[in-house]
């Protein structure tokens, strides 16, 4: 079964979410634990924690089918020593917050090198720091989303989110989100039937599909191989109606949460309602 969503506002507190959630039709979401543009944030208080639940729990939306990301702000590739570590402080922090709302997983950008290190050195910054996070919360799975390879971004090559993977050393404590725009972006075809099954082929054979838990579904404004990670709405880009016709149909994406990140939010609820139909379909 799909379980289709966006990622959907916090305002006013963290127990919206599930309400906002439910409002446009989602069978799944995702959020910020905090302000995602602040180093730090006051704990989440008692009362907002029991509600969160309570309204998860009325609604039907399961722990694993919440994808909660973390602060844009945090760089676990970050190649300053003393600078990592207040990104490290502050993703170890978002770990927590998950934790206490009864959440199991957290999605992150793996980081930058920033031109200092090189990409293979800072494969291993994020590792560590990710193996660091994950030992001192136990019960969130930290979750890699590949990236668009913009600027000095690591993690838009599927070797390097194996690698990453690897270097961890942590198996069931670690998963992937992939971003159909940012795939694309990154290089690889999506957009036809043959490089959709190439694609997925290769995800299959680097990393392997028990890895996957999450995905962010959004079109494209950059074209194949642009490097941008521009977001577009479904079948208003690159990518397309029949690529989302064909992912909705593929049974290696059941039981994840698939989430909207498209920009226009005022379309969610009809962006929803049609993958609905395309999982249907199948």
């Amino acid at each position: 079964m799909k379980y289709i969503g966006a990622h959907v506002s916090i305002s006013g507190g963290v127990e919206n979410a599930p309400l906002n959630a439910h409002g446009i039709g989602a069978t799944a979401f995702a959020m910020f634990t905090k302000n995602q543009r602040q180093w730090s944030a006051p704990p989440l208080a008692e009362e907002s924690i029991a509600a969160f639940r309570a309204n998860c729990e009325k609604y039907g939306y399961k722990p694993e089918l919440i994808l909660p990301h973390d602060t844009y702000l945090i760089n676990l590739g970050q190649p300053d020593a003393e600078k990592r570590k207040r990104s490290l402080a502050a993703f170890i922090d978002e770990l927590k917050r998950c934790d206490a709302l009864g959440l199991v997983k957290l999605n992150f950008h793996p980081g930058s090198h920033l031109k200092e290190v090189t990409l293979e050195e800072d494969l291993k910054l994020i590792a560590a720091s990710v193996r660091e996070a994950v030992d001192t919360v136990p019960n969130v799975c930290a979750v890699f989303e590949n990236t668009a390879g913009q600027g000095t971004n690591v993690g838009f090559a599927f070797e390097q989110i194996a690698a990453m993977l690897e270097l961890t050393d942590r198996p069931g404590r670690v998963g992937v989100c992939l971003d159909t725009c940012h795939t694309y972006a990154a290089g690889y075809d999506l957009a036809t039937p043959e490089g959709y099954e190439k694609t997925f082929s290769e995800f299959e054979r680097l990393i392997g599909f028990e890895y996957l838990q999450g995905m962010h579904l959004n079109d494209s404004k950059s074209v194949l191989g642009g490097r941008l990670d521009r977001h577009n709405s479904i079948g208003k880009g690159e990518l397309g109606l029949d690529f989302f016709r064909r992912l909705l149909a593929d049974d290696r994406f059941d039981g994840i949460p698939l989430i909207l990140e498209t920009p226009d939010e005022t379309l969610w609820a009809k962006e929803i309602a049609l993958l609905k139909e395309f999982a249907a379909e199948e």
